[in-house]
C-alpha cells in the first residue's frame, strides 16, 4: 500500500514521533496505521532502554483534587535536566498523571504504569513515548493519595516540592486557608512526623541514644563540672604542648573558656572525646547531664514534629503549629501530611563539563 504525506502527518500527530520515523513505520506496516503505532512504540522502547542508565534526579511534583475535594493525589516524575522539567509537554504529562493517581488503587508503581493513560496506551507506554520524543531518561518515581474532611495542597518553586495536608473538621474557607499555611510550613521546614504520637518507642530510644553519644563526642558542650572533671584527666592522654596551653588558659582568669578548643590540637580534642566516651556510664548518671540530653531531645522533637514546630508566621515568634490551628478552629485535627521533594534521596552524578568536553575532543 502506498504511503501518502497525509498518512505520515496523521501518524505524527498521533505519536509525536519524527516525520522520517513515521514514514518508515508506515512502510514497514504496509500502511496499517495501528501496526505503525506499535512499531514506533517498539522503537521507543529501544530508545528508552539506551537512556535508562542515565540518572534522572530533576523533574516535577504535581497534585490533583477529586471532584468533591475530599481526596488529593501527588506524583513525582523525574527527568535528567531542569530544562526538560520546564517543557510544556512534560508538565502536561505530569499533571495528567496526578489526575490518574486519584484513581490508583495503591501506590504500587507497576500497577500504576499498567493503568490506561488514554484510549490507546498505558501510563508506562506513554512514558516510553515521551522519553523517545524528548530524548532524556525519565522516571515516574512515586505517587500517593490521601483523603480528609478538609484539604489543601501547595506546590513550591514551580514544582520542586509538593505537599498535601488533610484534616478532620469543617470544610470552610478559613480552615482551607489555615491548612494551606501549614502546607507551606511543611514545604519549608520538612518535618518528619505530624506529632510526637507518631514516633515509636524504638525511634525515641534511638533518638535518645544518638543525642547522648553526640554530646559525649563533643565534650566542650558538656556542663562545666563534667568538662572540668575530664580536663583533670588529660595528663594521661594529651601531649605536653596541649597540656601547657590548658594550664595557661586556666591560670588566666580573664580568659573565656568557651574559646579553649581554638587553641588545642585536633588530636587533643579527639582524645578528650575518648575520655568522655570511656566515662559514659558515670556521666550518664549525672543529673546535670541527663537534663542536658533531655533538653536536646525536646529541642529536636520541636524541629521534627510538625505540631510542635514554631509556626513560621507567628506574630509572637512562639506560637506552635498546633496552637495556630486551634486558634482557627479548635475542633480541626490534622489527619495526614504528605511531602514530596524532587530528587530527594537520589544520588546525583557529579558532572565536570570541562572534563566531558575534553573527553569528547580526545575521541575525535
Amino acid at each position: 500500500m502506498a504511503v501518502t504525506a497525509k498518512m505520515v502527518k496523521e501518524l505524527r500527530d498521533m505519536t509525536a514521533a519524527g516525520m522520517m520515523d513515521c514514514k518508515k513505520a508506515l512502510v514497514e506496516a504496509d500502511g496499517d496505521m495501528d501496526r505503525a503505532v506499535e512499531i514506533l512504540r517498539e522503537k521507543g522502547l529501544s530508545k528508552a532502554a539506551k537512556k535508562a542508565g542515565r540518572i534522572a534526579a530533576m523533574g516535577l511534583v504535581r497534585t490533583a483534587f477529586s471532584e468533591d475535594g475530599k481526596t488529593a493525589a501527588i506524583v513525582e516524575v523525574n527527568s535528567e535536566t531542569d530544562f526538560v522539567a520546564k517543557n510544556d509537554e512534560f508538565i502536561r504529562f505530569v499533571e495528567k498523571l496526578a489526575q490518574l493517581a486519584l484513581d490508583a488503587e495503591s501506590n504500587d508503581m507497576d500497577a500504576f504504569k499498567a493503568m490506561a493513560f488514554d484510549e490507546s496506551q498505558t501510563v508506562g507506554e506513554a512514558l516510553t513515548a515521551l522519553i523517545a520524543k524528548i530524548g532524556e531518561n525519565m522516571n515516574i518515581r512515586r505517587i500517593d493519595k490521601v483523603s480528609g474532611d478538609v484539604m489543601a495542597t501547595y506546590i513550591h518553586g514551580g514544582g520542586n516540592i509538593g505537599v498535601i495536608v488533610a484534616a478532620n473538621g469543617a470544610d470552610n474557607a478559613d480552615n482551607v486557608a489555615a491548612l494551606k499555611n501549614v502546607a507551606m510550613q511543611v514545604a519549608a521546614m520538612n518535618p518528619q512526623y505530624v506529632s510526637r504520637d507518631d514516633i515509636s518507642e524504638d525511634e525515641l530510644a534511638n533518638l535518645g541514644k544518638i543525642t547522648l553519644e553526640s554530646a559525649l563526642n563533643d565534650p566542650f558542650t558538656l556542663p562545666k563540672p563534667i568538662l572540668n572533671g575530664l580536663l583533670d584527666k588529660v595528663g594521661e592522654v594529651w601531649d605536653k604542648a596541649d597540656i601547657d596551653i590548658l594550664d595557661e588558659k586556666r591560670a588566666d582568669k580573664s580568659f573565656n573558656f568557651n574559646y579553649l578548643p581554638n587553641f588545642l590540637s585536633e588530636e587533643a580534642k579527639t582524645r578528650l572525646a575518648g575520655l568522655a566516651i570511656a566515662a559514659k556510664m558515670e556521666i550518664s548518671e549525672n543529673k546535670i547531664f541527663k537534663g542536658l540530653v533531655d533538653g536536646r531531645i525536646k529541642k529536636q522533637l520541636k524541629e521534627i514534629c510538625l505540631l510542635d514546630q514554631t509556626y513560621v508566621r507567628a506574630e509572637d515568634g512562639k506560637q506552635t503549629v498546633a496552637e495556630y490551628l486551634k486558634s482557627v478552629d479548635k475542633d480541626m485535627a490534622l489527619a495526614n501530611v504528605v511531602r514530596f521533594e524532587v530528587g530527594e534521596g537520589i544520588e546525583k552524578k557529579e558532572e565536570n563539563f570541562a572534563e566531558e568536553v575534553a573527553a569528547q575532543m580526545a575521541k575525535k
